[in-house]
């Protein structure tokens, strides 16, 4: 048998999460059935619990968990993995267990050098960040504004543009300016007059923006230095009136961008290029902890529940 983690109800994670013991799955055709050694927690998976991204109750008991990372335990026929393989799953479903199952395409081996906290941790916002570039087509010349530039997302988006050539201005509490210098970024402070501040940081005008926050100061900063479809967000849903481009992975071109940054971001992250950091491990049984604590303030980094 095998313990998984599920919603039983919509609410908080502390009252709505339960373990189940199911049948360790077997695999079939063009199916890989994965032994989780971390499984990356992020706030999609506590607003799902939550309810805040759909609450039918046909979905109960609801699987949680995006991305996970681990060792292949059983492959169906027509796949190209063995058991042993160490792999990691994008996108998963049920990442929050033992055992995960997925189709073959979502099943991509972790490189040499990548551990697996790090892998389990790195992909959905790595992809997320990816299609922002994408989307905005940045290159060398730009001078691109990261709002959030310290974030999962966007440091991701940072290190990327920095890589690339770009001049990135980039916002944080000030906590996190030393981290974004690190990046290559020139790092601003979000509060107080940050008009003011990223005009006084910029050493060229800003042609780009990229948004991970979608706060109305983010927003209304960004129409005041570039055109509106120059502005790509991952946040911003109430202000696409604007004329902004919102990105989530719900159009082809979106899922297009995403699935080929896959192999890229693995790649640079077993390199070196992107650094995962991991804010804070919790066991299988403690989800509903992890859940709690990615929903409020916490260290920068990423936390992972490891079976």
């Amino acid at each position: 048998m095998t313990i998984s983690i599920v919603a039983t109800q919509y609410g908080e994670p502390a009252d709505s999460l339960a373990a189940v013991q199911t049948p360790v799955p077997e695999p079939g055709p063009g199916e890989v059935v994965v032994r989780v050694t971390a499984a990356g927690v992020n706030p999609f998976d506590a607003k799902q619990v939550r309810g805040q991204v759909g609450n039918d109750p046909a979905k109960l008991p609801l699987r949680i968990g995006g991305e996970a990372a681990g060792v292949v335990h059983a492959a169906g026929t027509g796949t190209e993995v063995s058991p042993g393989d160490r792999v990691v799953v994008y996108p998963a479903t049920g990442a929050f267990a033992e055992y995960v199952t997925a189709p073959a395409p979502n099943v991509h081996a972790i490189p040499d050098g990548l551990d697996d906290g790090s892998a389990a941790a790195l992909l959905l916002a790595g992809v997320t960040a990816a299609d922002i570039l994408a989307t905005l087509g940045a290159t060398g010349d730009d001078v691109l504004l990261v709002h959030g530039g310290a974030g999962a997302v966007g440091a991701i988006v940072t290190a990327r543009a920095v890589a690339a050539g770009a001049t990135v201005i980039a916002t944080a509490s000030a906590a996190n300016h030393d981290y974004l210098r690190g990046l290559g970024a020139i790092p601003v402070d979000y509060r107080g007059d940050l008009a003011a501040a990223v005009d006084a940081a910029a050493p060229a005008p800003v042609t780009a923006v990229a948004d991970t926050v979608g706060s109305d100061q983010a927003i209304d900063v960004s129409l005041a230095l570039v055109p509106a479809d120059r502005i790509v967000s991952i946040a911003a849903w109430g202000r696409t009136g604007d004329g902004i481009v919102v990105v989530g992975g719900s159009t082809e071109e979106s899922r297009r961008h995403r699935r080929e940054a896959v192999p890229g971001l693995l790649a640079d992250a077993a390199a070196g290029r992107i650094v995962v950091e991991i804010a804070g491990s919790y066991p299988l049984a403690e989800t509903a902890r992890a859940l709690e604590a990615v929903s409020g303030p916490h260290p920068r980094g990423k936390y992972v529940v490891r079976p």
